[in-house]
């Protein structure tokens, strides 16, 4: 046999080193920010929308595979802070600066909300920590709507805007209400006279279409799915590139129907003002962690969510990039302050 050359002591060297390898490797992947900062008490993941929404779904599901994998030691509270079109939960937020044991998960109403007016916080309050998904928008009504595809639902609002209830959560100005109006734009509609309701959650919303209450809702598929199979909704298009897998797989594209319209909603997770690197580091990597595991892409598949993790210098720019664009959509439709 061929001597290694390796003398004794390099061989126990060697062991130990090897040995403490395999300890770190152990704690990393209880904590994968081993050696970096970590949480110090229960970690709160805000939702800026009500029990049942789609955010609320997101922050729940991110908070069991983290839970279930182990991928920290630190407790994680689910927090509903709705109300002001998100602004009650960036406000709660931004009260906790400098503080990593917040979180919260947003869309792009923290982009949107400042450009509007309506709450003084923007997108460069925070801390953008990681992009966890991408949320496409349906148009859902009442399976015993006359409006039985988005043709149908054309027609309508070419003939009278303000003929068709509408309902989306939470607020103007988020990525439902953009969908809807880009629809009108596409077909020559003034969308500024749209008859809209606007309601704290998705889930309110559908509740509206279920109960006859309005005709169409505006919303991100996450919670459409279990509707549509179980018969209690019809979808009649979807603001996508292509048409979706899973449930929705069966629902035509708004392209499809003629109408030159793909926009969507993205997941992001941010934290308050004033974290340094390693904090970020440590949201960055749980995040990167989260989003790898069967667990997580299972259930986007599931309800048609579309993986979209990206690092925290990665996030920054998208924000920066569609401040701009999202400006000039909404000073189009008179919204922009």
């Amino acid at each position: 046999m061929r001597s290694t050359g390796v003398s004794a002591s390099r061989k126990n060297h060697l062991y130990l080193h090897t040995a403490a390898a395999l300890a770190l490797a152990a704690i990393i992947a209880v904590d994968p920010v081993y050696a970096q900062w970590q949480p110090s008490r229960n970690i709160e993941i805000i939702v800026p929308a009500a029990a049942g929404s789609s955010l609320d779904s997101m922050a729940r599901l991110f908070q069991r595979v983290i839970q279930e994998k182990h991928l920290t030691k630190a407790n994680q509270t689910v927090i509903n802070r709705a109300g002001g079109g998100n602004a009650v939960g960036f406000n709660y937020l931004a009260s906790h600066a400098a503080d990593p044991h917040y979180v919260l998960i947003t869309p792009f109403t923290v982009i949107t909300n400042r450009i509007m007016g309506s709450n003084p916080l923007s997108y460069q309050d925070f801390t953008p920590l990681a992009m966890l998904a991408d949320e496409h928008i349906a148009f859902v009504v009442n399976p015993n709507s006359a409006l039985r595809s988005g043709r149908d639902l054309i027609e309508r609002l070419k003939k009278d805007p303000a003929s068709v209830n509408m309902a989306l959560a939470s607020a103007l100005g988020n990525a439902n209400h953009i969908a809807v109006c880009l629809v009108g734009k596409s077909i020559g509609v003034d969308s500024k006279r749209f008859k809209i309701a606007v309601f704290n959650s998705s889930a309110e919303s559908i509740a509206a279409v279920l109960g006859g209450h309005v005709d169409l809702a505006i919303t991100t598929v996450g919670l459409v799915g279990a509707h549509l199979q179980a018969g209690r909704v019809r979808v009649l298009g979807i603001a996508s590139a292509e048409r979706l897998s899973g449930t929705l797989a069966a629902v035509p594209t708004w392209r499809e129907q003629g109408v030159d319209v793909i926009f969507s909603s993205w997941r992001a997770l941010i934290g308050p003002r004033g974290l340094n690197a390693e904090q970020i580091a440590y949201w960055e990597t749980l995040a990167a962690k989260a989003t790898e595991q069967e667990e997580w892409t299972h259930e986007l598949e599931l309800n048609s969510l579309t993986p979209a993790y990206m690092g925290s210098e990665a996030t920054r720019k998208l924000f920066a990039q569609q401040a701009g664009e999202l400006r000039s959509i909404l000073s189009e439709l008179g919204l922009a302050k």
